[in-house]
């Protein structure tokens, strides 16, 4: 199997160090562990950062994911009106502002008007919207970066990556096939890191892991959603692990691992985080996105598997 293709995959050796002892900071200590496949290390994503204590996406909350010993903050992209890009889920600023709009329709200026909300819908003081630039400078060296809603803002983002300096630093995932990727790929001269996304229990999830088998294409890791346990899902994993690629999975949400009391929540209520999380482990995820992050990692170094 090719372990890397020339345009897919280019970005890789961008933070790649060798051995793992003389890495220059933290966030190529965290990309060396992904792209050893005997590594047992497992790598914490926080989604959306430390959004209990802060607004999701701002900087304080990545602030505080660092802090914890997240390896991968995971963040989501929109573009204003006048082409700045800033970190927002939804694409308007009705449920994390005081503000209401469609942020397509927004200058940056008039949404610097607006002041962010933590949960339970209580407005901050002072915080804003912060802009992509400003998350990646944060960011850097420090950790990766999972840049999600992104795809279409593409080209501005390795733009604003190589300006930086991370773009070895910063993954963006897909559901398209490989020749889409490379073709949208091969227009520049570095990439983002890339992986692809799996949904095992569906037909074009089935067939887009199938073209990776069958063209031996090994990405870093793949991100597998599922929502029924069972043989898809665990011949899924078993692919995965024989290529010596990593498996993403994610545990905020039911709906994509496998249906109720397999989540975060489940580990929360749970008389021990392990009853829930071991089953990952097993499976053997190497990559877990979470919602309780710090839950997470006390879990993982109490195993021996968070050490880094």
């Amino acid at each position: 199997m090719k372990r890397l293709t020339v345009i897919l995959f280019a970005a890789l050796a961008v933070l790649s160090c060798a051995p793992k002892q003389q890495c220059a900071n933290r966030a190529e200590k965290i990309l060396a562990e992904i792209n050893d496949p005997n590594s047992d290390y497992v790598v914490v994503i926080s989604h959306r950062g430390d959004w209990r204590n802060y607004p999701e996406n701002s900087i304080p909350a990545i602030e505080s994911v660092i802090r914890m010993g997240v390896d991968m903050m995971e963040l989501d992209v929109k573009m204003t009106k006048d082409s700045v890009l800033v970190l927002m889920h939804d694409q308007t600023i009705n449920r994390m502002t005081n503000g209401k709009g469609l942020i397509k329709d927004m200058t940056y200026d008039s949404l610097m008007t607006f002041k962010l909300k933590r949960a339970h819908n209580v407005t901050t003081d002072s915080l804003r919207i912060p802009t992509l630039r400003e998350a990646l400078l944060c960011c850097k060296d420090r950790i990766l970066v999972n840049v999600d809603h992104a795809y279409p803002y593409y080209k501005e983002i390795v733009e604003l990556t190589e300006e930086l300096g991370v773009t070895g630093q910063v993954l963006m995932k897909g559901k398209s096939n490989i020749d889409k990727v490379n073709e949208d790929m091969a227009k520049h001269e570095n990439n983002l890191l890339y992986m692809p996304i799996i949904d095992i229990n569906r037909p074009k999830g089935q067939a887009l892991f199938a073209e990776y088998l069958e063209r031996g294409v090994v990405p870093m890791a793949f991100e597998v959603c599922w929502q029924v346990p069972g043989e898809e899902i665990e011949n899924c994993a078993a692919e995965i692990k024989k290529m010596g690629s990593k498996l993403w999975v994610n545990t905020f949400w039911p709906s994509v691992c496998g249906g109720l009391g397999n989540d975060d929540d489940a580990a929360l209520a749970a008389e021990d985080p392990a009853d829930v999380y071991a089953q990952y482990l097993e499976m053997g995820a190497s990559m877990i996105q979470t919602d309780r992050p710090e839950m997470l990692i006390k879990y993982l170094s109490s195993v021996g598997r968070h050490t880094l």
